[in-house]
């Protein structure tokens, strides 16, 4: 599964290129460290069981303070956002959101699944998958599964992994549910993965290469 490091590298690539002419260290640090801050559910998740990738990995933790900061900046007649942080503090709050859902909930969503819309609806939504175009087939697309039914088409049990009672995800600090045994190897990853790997150094060398640049110019 992607580490933090890669989900907080991935959150300095877009924070980069989303904040535009308010990108300075401290904008960035903070896209960056509220990506970050929803994997504090694996800790979480030790003393509530089945709630890593469930208790902050769902579409509220972006959609609710999403749909504060519209009705603040277009419906209100005066923004509170916008008379303490001006144009600055709205870019940057509405970056971190769109980063936070992206790079971290839909990245760990379509690499082995989240509980999308926990607490309401208790159910982990695995959408890993491939996306091709055949000479055959023409689309295919394998990220959401459906299968036919007598109540018409749901969604395939490859795609629904199971709930917050029966559904694990094993990390450093909770490698197995319940008492974990004194020979259980607990491995903390960086990257899983070549493609991530090149994703993570891609990040870091960019928001090094912004912050560097921004100095230079002051």
């Amino acid at each position: 599964m992607p580490s933090t490091v890669v989900h907080v590298a991935l959150a300095g690539l877009m924070g980069a290129a989303l904040l535009g002419e308010e990108f300075d260290t401290r904008a960035i640090l903070v896209v960056m460290a509220a990506t970050a801050i929803i994997d504090l559910d694996t800790l979480i998740g030790i003393y509530v069981p089945g709630t890593h990738r469930a208790a902050l990995h769902n579409v509220w933790v972006v959609l609710i303070p999403g749909t504060f900061l519209l009705w603040d900046v277009t419906l209100r007649d005066e923004s509170y956002v916008l008379r303490r942080w001006g144009a600055y503090g709205y870019r940057v709050a509405w970056v971190t959101l769109v980063t936070v859902l992206v790079a971290h909930i839909l990245l760990d969503a379509f690499y082995n699944g989240v509980n999308l819309f926990w607490p309401l609806h208790d159910r982990f939504y695995d959408l890993s998958g491939k996306l091709a175009v055949t000479d055959q087939r023409g689309l295919v697309q394998t990220f959401v599964e459906l299968e036919a039914g007598d109540d018409g088409a749901t969604v395939a049990d490859s795609t629904v992994r199971g709930t917050t009672e029966d559904t694990h995800y094993s990390t450093g600090f909770d490698p197995t549910r319940g008492e974990t045994p004194g020979d259980v190897e607990r491995t903390f990853p960086i990257a899983s993965s070549g493609e991530l790997f090149v994703v993570t150094i891609a990040g870091y060398a960019t928001v090094a290469y912004r912050i560097f640049e921004e100095r230079r110019r002051d």
